[in-house]
């Protein structure tokens, strides 16, 4: 599972620095943005498969997933969700939504614990908060 847990952070990287650049809608990027071709050699191959998977994931369906983490974040509009939060949510929300391999506790538990690893003491409550309200609604839809 750790290969996972580094795919989930290069997912993060890549979202953040696409985001922060304002290139989210300009397609799927080749490589990891920020990673010389020498450090991600140096990188698990499951753990390139798996952020890749979360990558082109989110930004196949970025409409999708930010339209529902507005809806579930009424007190913070999308654009005023801090830049690491929101793309944490954003590969987390395609993950309850599509990979239906991984138990959806796991899923917010890793975004709990990128949260707390790299965004401030206290925005993994707001993280645990959505991603908890989505995955009971989610449960729901589906019986």
């Amino acid at each position: 599972m750790k290969a996972r847990h580094k795919g989930r952070e290069l997912a993060l990287q890549t979202l953040y620095a696409l985001d922060f650049n304002q290139e989210l809608q300009a397609g799927i990027p080749q490589g990891f943005p920020g990673l010389s071709d020498l450090e991600v050699q140096s990188i698990e191959p499951e753990a390139i498969l798996f952020a890749r998977y979360l990558i082109v994931g989110t930004l196949e369906h970025l409409d999708e997933v930010d339209q529902l983490i507005s809806e579930f974040s009424t007190n913070r509009p999308l654009d005023r969700i801090d830049i690491i939060d929101r793309n944490i949510l954003r590969f987390s929300v395609y993950s309850l939504l599509y990979a239906n391999d991984i138990h959806s506790h796991v899923i917010i538990d890793e975004a709990v614990k990128l949260s707390q690893e790299f965004s401030s003491e206290v925005n993994y409550k707001f993280i645990n908060g959505i991603l908890d309200s989505m995955q009971k609604r989610l449960r729901n839809d589906k019986s």
